[in-house]
C-alpha cells in the first residue's frame, strides 16, 4: 500500500520531526516554482529519478539552482555506467509518486530500501530544506538534520556529492541508515 501525503505527516510528527507546509497550485518544473510557490525560506529542491546501466535506482536531491551533468553525475556518486532517467511506472512503484512530483520524502514508500539517495552538497549550506510532500501541490519546509533523521527513519543511506557542474569529484559524505 502507498503511503500518502497524510501519512507522511503522521510519521513526520510521531517522530518528532517539525515541518511546515505551504500550499500552493500543482509546480511541475523549478521555473513554475519559483514563479509560483510564493516566498519560503531555505534551498528548494529539484529532484532526479535516475537508473544506471545495472538497473541501480538513484534519487538525486539537488539544490534548484544546481546545474547537474548527467553525463558526468554518475562519476560523483559511484554509479555504473551513464545514467538515465527512470520509468514513470518505476516512480510510482518505488516512491509512490507522479512524474512531476518527484521528492525526497518519496523514500517512505520505497519499504525494500532499493532507492539510493544522493543529496546535493549545496543542501547543506541551509539549515532549512524545502520538498513536496508526496504531491506537488504544496511545499513542506524541513530542517537539514531532520531530512537526514527521515531517510534513516526509512531505512535509507545517502550519500552527500558535489553535482554541481565542474564541481570536485570527490564525495564527502556517506551515511549508514
Amino acid at each position: 500500500m502507498t503511503l500518502t501525503r497524510d501519512d507522511l505527516m503522521a510519521t513526520l510528527a510521531a517522530n518528532q520531526i517539525p515541518v511546515t507546509t505551504v500550499e500552493h497550485p500543482p509546480l511541475f518544473t523549478v521555473e513554475e516554482s519559483q514563479d509560483l510557490r510564493g516566498e519560503i525560506a531555505g534551498a528548494h529542491t529539484k529532484n532526479l529519478f535516475l537508473k544506471d546501466k545495472k538497473g541501480t535506482i538513484f534519487l538525486v536531491v539537488a539544490e534548484e539552482e544546481t546545474v547537474v551533468d548527467l553525463k558526468q553525475l554518475h562519476r560523483r556518486i559511484g554509479a555504473s555506467g551513464r545514467l538515465s532517467f527512470a520509468s514513470g511506472e518505476k516512480m510510482r512503484e518505488l516512491l509512490g509518486v507522479e512524474p512531476g512530483s518527484v521528492t525526497a520524502f518519496g523514500v517512505i514508500n520505497d519499504r525494500d530500501g532499493v532507492v539510493r539517495v544522493v543529496l546535493d552538497e549545496q543542501l547543506t549550506t541551509y539549515d532549512i530544506v524545502n520538498c513536496h510532500p508526496l504531491t506537488n501541490t504544496a511545499t513542506t519546509s524541513i530542517a537539514l538534520a531532520d531530512l537526514k533523521r527521515f531517510f534513516h527513519l526509512t531505512g535509507h543511506e545517502f550519500l552527500v556529492a558535489p553535482l554541481a557542474e565542474g564541481a570536485d569529484d570527490q564525495q564527502d559524505e556517506t551515511s549508514a541508515a
